[in-house]
């Protein structure tokens, strides 16, 4: 998922993506220097969005500076990305680097189309941050980098919150629910809009209760839902939303959540950096009220767990150029443009020691701290289909909603996700 930057609010949501590099000729066993690989040309494709003109020239520069090759960059566009990331790792001229989501890479790497890059992360990755970097390992070999990533955070009304009294912003999440109930005895807004089926919001919530979606059984992958951990982040979830007006049956898309908050009649909402962009379009007023800060966790020693979404960088197996694709990542992900990107996308890097190019993007700031707690969905090729229309996972949060035990509803849905855990990627 990747969402475009707000002119305002400069802060990315993406987590599927892709960069790739092409060409036949073979740099087997070449070692990088000026000239070592004159006359290649290394093809990028790059999603709509995810590298700045700035960075895209800086890295170019010194990209030719050090090989003395070409780089190509071409941007791709989001509708329909996956299947032509299936298709041209399936090419016997595939492109050359890919930057894919993160949620994706395990399904690309089961396929045998990315590359091993084991030696990369011992020479430039021991620093990186491990919640992170844990979605470009599948089967224990690491099939990617990561790149950046970014995640849910509070964006609140600070007039509201002042109306009510409120001075602070909480640093548990019990005080966070305290300030949501003293928001509706003092003022006449909403505390929070949260409708039922905010599922990335309850994939942080089981993340930080140390629950598994699925679990192994045999040689398969079945649900975990009827996990009691899973429960307790459900039973978490209702209470945020015992605060909240909004449909138990729609997801914070459908109205956009964003819009709703615009209208200045919410003390809070759970969303993604750009969507305080998206309230400021529907509202221009609405953008010197706008505060942040990060989900509140159980202690104030640690803020809550959240989903991760952003992008690897991979290299494919079947690309002629694997020695010089990996000179290009060892540029673009050295702490000087891992940490141009940063500051100029105002994504969070991958790298806690280089969040310091995030100061003075107060979004970004809010959102950094969950980068050491946070996590992903299931790391598995076969979890995919489970998050297809109509997601069951929703339908399990709508049940609870309306007065279903957990356990009755995890039963509810086990079955259906059961089988598409069961489907052949």
């Amino acid at each position: 998922m990747k969402r475009k930057l707000a002119a305002a609010i400069v802060i990315a949501g993406m987590m599927v993506s892709v960069s790739a590099c092409g060409g036949d000729d073979d740099d087997s066993g070449k070692n990088a220097g000026p000239d070592s690989f004159k006359g290649q040309t290394l093809t990028v494709w790059a999603m709509d969005g995810s590298t700045p003109d700035q960075w895209v020239k800086d890295v170019t520069a010194a990209f030719e500076k050090k090989t003395g090759a070409k780089l190509k960059f071409e941007t791709q566009k989001w509708d329909g990305i996956q299947q032509k990331i299936t298709t041209a790792l399936s090419e016997s001229t595939p492109p050359d680097v890919l930057e894919v989501g993160n949620t994706q890479t395990p399904a690309y790497a089961a396929t045998g189309g990315l590359a091993d890059l084991g030696d990369l992360k011992e020479e430039i990755g021991a620093d990186w941050t491990p919640s992170v970097s844990q979605s470009s390992v599948y089967d224990g070999k690491q099939y990617a980098a990561p790149w950046y990533f970014t995640s849910r955070v509070v964006i609140y009304n600070k007039k509201i919150w002042a109306k009510a009294g409120i001075k602070d912003t909480p640093k548990t999440r019990d005080e966070f629910f305290k300030d949501l109930e003293t928001i509706g005895k003092k003022t006449d807004a909403e505390p929070i809009y949260l409708p039922g089926q905010n599922w990335y919001f309850f994939d942080g919530l089981t993340i930080g209760q140390g629950a598994d979606l699925v679990k192994k059984q045999g040689d398969k992958y079945v649900s975990n839902l009827g996990d009691p951990k899973v429960a307790k982040a459900m039973e978490i979830y209702k209470k945020y939303q015992s605060y909240s007006k909004a449909p138990k049956g729609k997801d914070e898309a459908t109205p956009q959540q964003a819009e709703v908050f615009a209208k200045g009649k919410t003390g809070a909402f759970i969303g993604m950096g750009w969507e305080a962009g998206t309230a400021v379009t529907a509202n221009k007023a609405i953008e010197k009220d706008l505060g942040y800060f990060p989900i509140p966790g159980e202690t104030a020693a640690k803020p809550e767990s959240v989903f991760l979404g952003g992008s690897n960088l991979a290299v494919a197996q079947g690309s002629k150029k694997q020695a010089l694709a990996k000179e290009f990542l060892k540029i673009a992900l050295s702490d000087q443009y891992e940490g141009e990107l940063a500051k100029l996308n105002g994504v969070i890097p991958n790298k806690k020691s280089l969040e310091t190019n995030l100061k003075g993007n107060v979004v970004a700031e809010a959102i950094a701290p969950g980068a050491a707690v946070g996590g992903t969905t299931p790391l598995i090729p076969e979890w995919g289909a489970v998050e297809n229309t109509p997601n069951p996972i929703k339908s399990y949060m709508t049940a609870v909603l309306n007065g279903k035990s957990p356990a009755d509803a995890a039963q509810q849905v086990e079955n259906e996700i059961n089988k598409r855990l069961a489907q052949q990627n």
